[in-house]
C-alpha cells in the first residue's frame, strides 16, 4: 500500500519529466532504428550508386547538421535556465527541500530548560501523531503553533525536537524569504511552499513548516502609501492566511510553526484568531534551575576543571543570559583555554570568556597613575553602595583594566530573576549609579567623564518612575510620557507646562535624594573606599572572593 502511495505521489510530482523521459527515449528508438536500416540499405546497394550518393551530399550540409544539433542543445539549455532558475517561473518558487524529521537529530533531551514550553509541545507532538484518534472523537488538527519569546531562547531548536519526535517531513524558511521588490511574488512563494507541504503530508501523513521571524510576513496590515511594498506583504499575508485556514480538497496533516521575538500585538489579529495559530508557546528566559541544567550540558562537550568550575555558581553569576548566551559562554573559554595552552577548561577562562564577550578584548591602553585613582574610586564607589545598600545583587568582580568603550567596570549581577521592579529597586539602580559620581567629588573633588553613562541611567530610571509609574513627590499620577508623544509628532499638547515642571522637579527631588544617601554612606565609609582603590591600582581587578574578604575585613556584611 505504501509504495502504491509513493508511486502515486511521484507521478503527481514529476508527471511532467516521467512523460518527457518517455517520449524522448521513444524518439531515439526511432532514430536507432532509421539509422539501423539505413546502413542496412546502404551496405546492400551497388558500389556505382553510393559513390554517386556521396558526391551529393556537400560537406556544408554536414557541418549545418552539426551547427545545428549545438544551437539546439545550447538553445533547450539556455530556455531552461531562464524559464526555470532564473526567470519568471522561478521567481515565485521556492527552492527549500524538506528534511525528514529521523535525519534532524534534535530530540527532547537536547532541549535543556523551558520544561513548560517542553510540555506544550510534547502535547502537540501527540495531537501531530494521533490524528487519526482526534479526528475519531470529532477533533481537528492543529493548524499552527506560534512560538515567542527573546532571542537565543530555542524558539528554533524546539520546533526541530518537534518535528524529530513527530518523525514527519520539516521545511525551514524565514519569513523575509518570502516579501520581494515585486507584488504577488511573496503570495506565490506562499503557495509554493504549502504545495510542497501538501504533497509531502499526503506521502508521510503530515509535514511541519517552520517559518522564522514570521513577523516579516505576519505584521499587521495597513493601507499602501502608494509605493507598493505595503501591498505586497498584504498580499503574502492574505495569502498565508488562506492557506492555513481556507477552502481546500483535502484536509491534510500541514503544521505551520511559527517563531517571533517581537511582541504578541505586533502580529495581524487574523493570523493569530483560533483555527490558524491555535497554540501559543512563550519560550522565556531560563531560571536558576535551567541555567544549571545548560551549563552542565555544554561543559560535558568539552575537558574542563571540574574542581574550580561549579555550575552553580555560574548559575548565579549570570541572570538573565538566554542558552544561546550560555553556550557562547562555554564555546569562548574552551578558545581561550586553547591560546593559553591549558589542557582543562578552568574557572577564569570562563571569567575572561564572560568579560570578554561582554565589554570586549581588552585594551592596550597605558593609563597614567592619576588615571588609575581616578578610576580606581569612580568603581569602588559603585561597588560599596551595591554591597551595603542592595540586597538584590552581588558584586562579583572590580577591574580598572579597560575593555571595550569603558576604563573599568563593576560586576554586579542579580542573585535571582525580578520580573517586576518595585519602587526600592529601580531606586537602588540610581543609588548604584550615582556612587561613582560621589566618590569622585568626595576623593577627588571633581568629576571625570566616565560619570556621563551612570547619569544617562540614573536619569532615565528617575524619569520613568516620576512620568510613568506615578512615584513623585508631587503626587501625580498617569502616564504622562504617553501623553507627551502625541506632541513630539505634531500633535496637539496634553499637558501644561506647569504640570511638566512639577515632574522635572520630581525627577530632580528623586536623583538629589539619592546623591544625598549615598554621599553619606561613602563618607562614612571612607577608609573601605581607599582600601578597595589601592588595592585595584596596584592588582588592576579584583574576583569576587577578593572583595568579600575586603569587606569581612572592616566588619561589614552584605545588605539584607
Amino acid at each position: 500500500m505504501m509504495n502504491w502511495r509513493k508511486i502515486r505521489f511521484y507521478w503527481k510530482l514529476y508527471w511532467i519529466r516521467i512523460v518527457g523521459i518517455i517520449l524522448l527515449g521513444m524518439l531515439f528508438i526511432s532514430v536507432v532504428i532509421l539509422v539501423i536500416r539505413g546502413l542496412r540499405a546502404w551496405n546492400e546497394s551497388e558500389s556505382y550508386l553510393r559513390q554517386s550518393q556521396m558526391a551529393m551530399i556537400p560537406l556544408q550540409l554536414y557541418l549545418q547538421i552539426i551547427m545545428a544539433l549545438i544551437f539546439g542543445v545550447v538553445y533547450t539549455f539556455m530556455w531552461y535556465w531562464l524559464m526555470f532558475k532564473k526567470g519568471a517561473q522561478s521567481f515565485t518558487q521556492t527552492a527549500k527541500k524538506s528534511i525528514k524529521g529521523e535525519e534532524i537529530g534534535v530530540t527532547w533531551n537536547d532541549v535543556i530548560g523551558m520544561d513548560e514550553a517542553k510540555q506544550e509541545a510534547l502535547e502537540v507532538v501527540k495531537l501531530i501523531k494521533d490524528r487519526a484518534e482526534l479526528q475519531r472523537i470529532g477533533g481537528k488538527i492543529l493548524r499552527g503553533i506560534l512560538m515567542l519569546g527573546p532571542p537565543g531562547c530555542g524558539k528554533t531548536y524546539l520546533a526541530k525536537a518537534i518535528a524529530t519526535e513527530a518523525k514527519l517531513p520539516f521545511i525551514s524558511m524565514s519569513g523575509s524569504e518570502f516579501v520581494e521588490m515585486f507584488v504577488g511574488v511573496g503570495a506565490g512563494r506562499i503557495r509554493s511552499l504549502f504545495k510542497k507541504a501538501r504533497d509531502l503530508a499526503e506521502l508521510h501523513g503530515g509535514c511541519i513548516i517552520f517559518v522564522d521571524e514570521i513577523d516579516a510576513v505576519g505584521a499587521q496590515r495597513a493601507a499602501d502609501v502608494g509605493f507598493g511594498g505595503q501591498t505586497e506583504t498584504n498580499t503574502t499575508l492574505n495569502q498565508m492566511l488562506v492557506e492555513m485556514d481556507g477552502l481546500k480538497e483535502k484536509d491534510l496533516n500541514v503544521v505551520i510553526i511559527g517563531a517571533t521575538n517581537m511582541p504578541e500585538y505586533f502580529l495581524d489579529a487574523a493570523l493569530l484568531r483560533p483555527g490558524r495559530f491555535d497554540r501559543k508557546i512563550y519560550v522565556d528566559k531560563p531560571n536558576l534551575e535551567d541555567r544549571i541544567k545548560l551549563f552542565e550540558y555544554y561543559l560535558n562537550k568539552v575537558k574542563y576543571d571540574q574542581n574550580s568550575v561549579k555550575t552553580d555558581r555560574l548559575a548565579r553569576i549570570t541572570v538573565g543570559n538566554s542558552p544561546a548566551d550560555i553556550a557562547n559562554i562555554v564555546r569562548e573559554a574552551a578558545l581561550i583555554a586553547v591560546r593559553n595552552k591549558n589542557p582543562l577548561i578552568t574557572m577564569k577562562d570562563i571569567d575572561d570568556a564572560r568579560e570578554r564577550i561582554t565589554l570586549g578584548i581588552k585594551r592596550r591602553v597605558k593609563m597614567s597613575e592619576k588615571e588609575k585613582w581616578q578610576v580606581a574610586y569612580h568603581e569602588a564607589g559603585h561597588a560599596i553602595v551595591t554591597y551595603l545598600l542592595v540586597p538584590t545583587k552581588d558584586v562579583f568582580k572590580i577591574t580598572i583594566t579597560p575593555r571595550g568603550h569603558t576604563g573599568g567596570v563593576t560586576w554586579v549581577p542579580e542573585r535571582e530573576e525580578i520580573f517586576i521592579e518595585n519602587q526600592n529597586q529601580l531606586l537602588n539602580e540610581i543609588r548604584i549609579s550615582l556612587g561613582s559620581y560621589a566618590a569622585e567629588k568626595i576623593k577627588l573633588g571633581f568629576t571625570s567623564a566616565g560619570v556621563g553613562g551612570d547619569f544617562a541611567n540614573a536619569l532615565y530610571t528617575a524619569h520613568n518612575m516620576v512620568w510613568r509609574m506615578g512615584m513623585g513627590k508631587s503626587g501625580l499620577i498617569g502616564d504622562f510620557h504617553a501623553l507627551d508623544f502625541y506632541r513630539r509628532i505634531g500633535g496637539t499638547p496634553l499637558i501644561s507646562e506647569e504640570i511638566k515642571t512639577k515632574l522635572d522637579s520630581d525627577v530632580q527631588e528623586i536623583m538629589q535624594g539619592c546623591l544625598r544617601e549615598v554621599t553619606e554612606l561613602l563618607r562614612k565609609e571612607e577608609p573601605l573606599l581607599d582600601r578597595l582603590a589601592k588595592e585595584l591600582v596596584a592588582k588592576g581587578e579584583l574576583n569576587y572572593d577578593e572583595i568579600e574578604a575586603i569587606f569581612k575585613e572592616y566588619g561589614k556584611g552584605r545588605a539584607q
